[in-house]
């Protein structure tokens, strides 16, 4: 009989154990959960700015209004992504120059091998003209990495942004 009620005992524990802790994950699942904003296509990099959804439609735009495009690849996870577009999200200058642009940011590589000229990694910034020609004179400071670009580069993708304009009326 003890061993009964002891087994009894022991039983009941364990169930009430497993249910404090599911009950306790419940709490803490719904208090700590902060509400997700929805993603724009905009990704942080300048919320007023219009922004195109895919290659194909930025090179469509870009040659039917004529404007120059300006493609940025990035990761959400890569603390040099997350850098520089804390930096040309916060520069007032590099948005209002921007509004000139067709504009793409990327998260996934495209399979036009014209925007790796030199490879695969990120942040990369290109630009390309209405003819659907990629600027490869248009390049940052690196030599390994032609287009890639750091927050202590702004000022150097300003010039270059405004070069890629400049170009494009001298040009056309």
């Amino acid at each position: 009989m003890e061993k009964s009620y002891m087994s009894m005992f022991l039983l009941l524990m364990a169930i009430s154990c497993v249910l404090a802790k599911d009950i306790g994950k419940k709490e803490t699942k719904e208090t700590s959960t902060k509400p997700k904003l929805p993603q724009t296509l905009s990704r942080g990099w300048g919320d007023q700015l219009i922004w195109t959804q895919t290659y194909e439609e930025a090179l469509f735009r870009s040659k039917n209004s004529n404007k120059p495009l300006m493609i940025i690849h990035h990761l959400d996870d890569c603390p040099h992504s997350q850098a520089l577009k804390k930096v040309f999200a916060e520069h007032k200058e590099i948005q209002k120059l921007a509004e000139k642009f067709i504009l793409l940011n990327l998260v996934y590589e495209t399979t036009d091998k014209n925007l790796a000229p030199d490879g695969q990694y990120v942040p990369r910034i290109l630009f390309i003209d209405p003819s659907l020609t990629v600027r490869a004179d248009i390049t940052g400071r690196y030599s390994n990495r032609l287009y890639a670009y750091e927050p202590s580069d702004i000022s150097l993708l300003y010039s270059n942004m405004q070069k890629a304009l400049k170009l494009l009326k001298t040009e056309l």
